[in-house]
């Protein structure tokens, strides 16, 4: 039987709380699998690892997962930590030293979802956005000088480059390419970023010769708001950069109901590295340890982390399992509008796994 090593990274505030709900669905569902097992290693890194040593985790702590098959996080984030250090000391450390390249998140209004667009039906709103995770806005290139003094001047500069706007291209045209519609969005903004932007546009011109079957478009990345918005139907799979998609997707989500059931894949493509799957919501400090988060973000990264390992037709049980509870308005968490609690909406999960 074939045992899966998974790290579990719970981080800080609410991902303390579903990534063991996590960690309980994926148990639950490899004992009615059969086929597999989960070896499971948890890595109390975050804020309170950095209030004990000064660093959100430790130096070595990529060796220590670099034998994993996949790693499963929480959340970064502590209102008294600077959030520029939580989120660079240890996602993004994970991240860019794993070169986990290829954000990929995607949205779906679930059933039993009272999504905000009243006029759009679930169908119009499937979503795939690929969103470039190595470079681009969040390269860490830049600086500061003078310091408190009036002629204080900061600098963050967005680097592109020809391999890293490829590699990502090419990445969205095969997954466009492997859904329905075969439809890619190139959100862009080259129209005011006249040198990285327009070497993207051009980039994604070039990549989209080698795949003639898939159709594309181009959108400026404010057109884009409005046209999630007023259009959703027309969308598919998009590729952005690291900043827009980062806005785009969290918009995605809020379309589709809550922040609280969106995943994300940080995915190594070539499977150098492991890659990393997370719930998109953060840390939301403000309902820690009440018992009130919604597990079902983390339940769908869960989705994508078998879906990596190979494990479709497991995949297709929870995501099923997911749906059959998110139709049950009496499963809704605060979020979504209902009373049901963190437990609750686990047991229900496991249940169905079980049945």
């Amino acid at each position: 039987m074939k045992t899966y090593a998974i790290a579990t990274i719970p981080g800080d505030g609410i991902g303390k709380e579903v990534i063991p709900a996590g960690r309980q669905v994926l148990q639950a569902l490899a004992a009615a699998s059969g086929g597999f097992a989960f070896e499971f290693t948890d890595f109390g890194w975050g804020g309170d690892w950095y209030r004990a040593h000064g660093e959100m985790m430790p130096a070595d702590g990529l060796d220590a997962l670099r034998d994993k098959d996949a790693i499963l996080f929480g959340s970064a984030g502590d209102p008294h930590i600077p959030d520029h250090v939580t989120l660079w000391g240890l996602r993004l450390k994970i991240c860019q030293g794993f070169d986990q390249y290829a954000n990929v998140r995607p949205t779906r209004i679930l059933p039993g979802i009272d999504a905000p667009l009243k006029r759009c039906a679930p169908k119009d709103l499937d979503w795939v956005i690929v969103r470039e995770n190595s470079e681009g806005e969040y390269a860490g290139v830049g600086g500061r000088a003078h310091q408190g003094h009036p002629i204080e001047v900061a600098t963050d500069v967005s680097i592109m480059t020809r391999a890293g706007v490829e590699r990502i291209m090419r990445f969205a045209f095969r997954l466009a390419q492997s859904r329905p519609r075969k439809l890619l969005t190139i959100v862009t903004k080259s129209n005011a970023q006249r040198h990285a932007m327009v070497m993207w546009d051009e980039i994604a011109a070039q990549v989209a010769r080698e795949f003639p079957d898939v159709k594309t478009d181009k959108e400026l990345v404010d057109a884009m708001t409005a046209r999630m918005v007023n259009r959703p139907a027309s969308i598919d799979t998009v590729v952005a950069t690291n900043l827009h998609a980062d806005i785009l997707s969290d918009l995605a989500a809020a379309l589709a109901g809550s922040l609280g059931i969106a995943p994300t894949g940080n995915i190594d493509p070539e499977r150098r590295y492991p890659s990393m799957f997370e719930p998109i919501h953060g840390s939301a400090f403000d309902i820690m340890g009440q018992g009130l988060a919604n597990p079902i973000g983390t339940f769908w990264s869960c989705v994508m982390l078998l879906e990596h390992l190979g494990e479709a037709e497991s995949a297709k049980r929870l995501m099923a399992a997911i749906e059959a509870v998110t139709a049950d308005p009496a499963m809704h968490t605060r979020d979504l509008g209902g009373t049901a609690r963190t437990d609750e909406v686990t047991r229900a999960v496991c249940a169905r796994l079980q049945g």
